[in-house]
């Protein structure tokens, strides 16, 4: 069955040999079995980027949303998503500048790493 590339906008291909071994690394021990594969969740948090909707609008394709919203939460207190974003960058040659903003209720300031 083919997929809606709207909805996945990687293969499950690219994932496997991309992505998965960085989100597989980032798993201290084992837990439970998942409930919505890897690959799901990952698409699926695309589709929130991509769209901005809101988490408990995210199509049940990808699982139920509050599975989806805590995956991407846990991934982002461990460095997981921009462990991800390097590494396909460095894949495609892109160079990555972090930017680390400094906010006060009169202020914005960006400084460059």
């Amino acid at each position: 069955m083919e997929r809606d590339e709207r909805l996945y906008p990687i293969s499950e291909e690219k994932f496997t040999e991309l992505v998965l071994p960085i989100i597989e690394a980032s798993y201290r021990g084992k837990g439970r079995p998942v409930e919505v594969s890897h690959y799901q969740v990952f698409c699926g948090i695309l589709y929130i980027l991509r769209t901005g909707c809101p988490w408990r609008d995210l199509p049940a394709e990808y699982g139920y949303w509050h599975v989806v919203y805590d995956r991407f939460s846990r991934g982002s207190e461990r460095g997981l998503w921009a462990k991800i974003l390097l590494e396909l960058q460095k894949g495609a040659g892109i160079r990555f500048n972090e930017v680390i903003m400094s906010i006060t209720s009169d202020s914005f300031t960006p400084k460059r790493v």
